[in-house]
């Protein structure tokens, strides 16, 4: 399985001092160390994800950014969500899941901003609005209509950088990777009200596969 490059600092962390204890003989310490660093290195896991339809071609699809809980799905959050009118899907990560980010919905990126905060608890809802968070927002012109989608990685209390790899005036796929949250963290997607959700609270998103919604006047009609 493939692995992010972003472990490499904290694989080498705890494996260097691993081969230091092996070599001087501290075998227990050495298998300690040995195992943070294998555990490490597959919190920054990086599965091949594979949608039942084709997000390329079938501009109706949202896909989930993120795997996770889904801790709140339906009308936005009050003062969480951008101005205007939104549905809203947040999906909380733990420490076990895979934390790997993918576009949601394929178009160009037209703003990514990078906002300074606290840190809360992830699945508190005004952690959508006071953590620490990046939001971008993505624009794709379908039969003549121009739709928006906005998108956060939003940190936690344990999550304390979150990784964005894409710029304004990228063009994305739906699926595609776009970057990471370290450490547990909450990523909240904003669709427009003529977005029909296909999923509700409770149930486990994965990244790159679970349907969010859909618009119902495209291709998935």
């Amino acid at each position: 399985m493939q692995i992010d490059r972003e472990a490499t600092p904290f694989v080498a962390a705890a494996a260097v001092p691993a081969v230091v204890a092996a070599a001087t003989g501290r075998s227990r310490l050495a298998v300690t160390l040995g195992a943070l660093s294998l555990g490490l290195g597959a919190f920054f896991r990086d599965p091949q994800r594979s949608p039942d339809r084709d997000p390329v071609t079938d501009a109706g699809v949202v896909l989930s950014p993120a795997d996770g809980k889904i801790v709140h799905a339906g009308p936005a959050q009050p003062d969480v969500a951008p101005p205007g009118e939104w549905l809203q899907v947040s999906i909380f990560l733990s420490l076990l899941d895979v934390h790997i980010n993918r576009a949601p919905w394929g178009g160009r990126v037209t703003a990514v901003s990078h906002v300074p905060g606290r840190y809360l608890a992830a699945y508190r809802a005004e952690s959508g609005m006071r953590n620490e968070r990046s939001e971008i927002t993505v624009e794709r012109v379908v039969d003549g209509t121009t739709r928006r989608i906005v998108f956060r990685q939003i940190v936690g209390q344990l999550a304390r950088r979150v990784v964005t790899r894409v710029r304004p005036g990228d063009d994305i796929a739906t699926g595609q990777r776009i970057g990471l949250m370290k450490f547990g963290s909450r990523m909240d997607v904003f669709l427009p009200t003529d977005v029909t959700l296909e999923v509700s609270a409770g149930t486990r998103a994965v990244a790159g596969e679970t349907v969010l919604g859909r618009w119902l006047d495209t291709d998935g009609r």
